[in-house]
């Protein structure tokens, strides 16, 4: 098999998810503006690889893939975000993609590639970060492109390894004081949760994979401790005759990071390695 073949096959198994995905979300199903964006976003980088070795469409196909799977966006984030590099990495301008799509998808790959050529250097993301926040929230006239720039920030950042020690730190930096707090004012815990720990990695990778291999070897006996409590409070809820919603977690390892370093504790003195989340109907 060519390299070729191989390409078009990660591509179109990456592709095929991403729709698979959004069929089985509520949004109205425009299958076809998708698979145009798509194509046109994969004639644009066509040649081009990541530092991976990687096409380069298999990144905003990741992109969409989050902006769908993990934020529940519809068909126009999911094209700008499949079509979010063209206009600042390839021959494509702006009236081409007007041309081509709706003004709204335009204007998102717009406000997202304005936001990237926004520099963010070491010293600056350390000395302003809440007033660089407020430019990228001033920046983005619609709340989708911030969206799809969290994103880009994502995928980037679980394919920081292939960048130089520097840049990792650098991108983990703006991570952890730009798009963590954006991602944490818009109420998606779940990408903030995975940006800290990703930026934790770089940023203190012997902490990190310390953390990682202590919580890991306890993981089983939390877990089973979690579920306890869950089914119990779940019990006399239930009798209450209450409505609810209840998850247990084990916290993240930024958050655990964070709780040793405030309270000068090791890992073996912190002891709320897990949480338990309620959710009712009413106050």
């Amino acid at each position: 098999m060519t390299q070729e073949i191989q390409d078009e096959a990660l591509i179109q198994s990456a592709f095929q998810k991403l729709i698979d995905t959004y069929l089985a979300s509520p949004h109205r199903k425009k299958t076809e503006i998708i698979t145009k964006a798509f194509n046109f976003a994969k004639a644009a980088h066509r040649g081009v690889r990541r530092r991976s070795g990687e096409p380069y469409i298999l990144h905003p196909i990741a992109v969409a893939q989050v902006c769908c799977e993990e934020m529940g966006m519809g068909s126009t984030t999911i094209c700008a975000a499949l079509l979010h590099d063209v206009v600042e990495d390839t021959g494509m301008t702006l009236k081409d993609l007007e041309a081509e799509f709706n003004p709204d998808v335009a204007s998102l790959v717009d406000g997202v590639t304005k936001l990237t050529q926004l520099n963010l250097n070491s010293d600056k993301v350390e000395m302003q970060a809440e007033n660089l926040r407020k430019m990228f929230v001033s920046m983005a006239k619609d709340i989708r492109v911030i969206i799809i720039k969290l994103a880009d920030r994502l995928h980037n950042l679980r394919t920081l390894e292939y960048q130089s020690p520097e840049k990792r730190k650098e991108k983990a930096r703006e991570s952890l004081e730009i798009y963590s707090p954006l991602a944490d004012r818009l109420g998606i815990s779940k990408i903030k949760i995975e940006m800290d720990d990703l930026s934790l990695k770089y940023l203190e990778p012997e902490v990190y994979y310390d953390l990682a291999d202590k919580v890991h070897f306890k993981r089983e006996a939390r877990e089973d401790r979690i579920n306890s409590i869950v089914e119990e409070v779940r019990e006399h809820i239930e009798e209450s005759g209450i409505e609810a919603n209840i998850k247990g977690r084990i916290k993240h390892f930024f958050s655990i990071y964070k709780k040793m370093v405030n309270q000068n504790k090791t890992i073996d003195q912190i002891y709320d390695l897990f949480a338990i989340r309620i959710i009712v109907e009413t106050v």
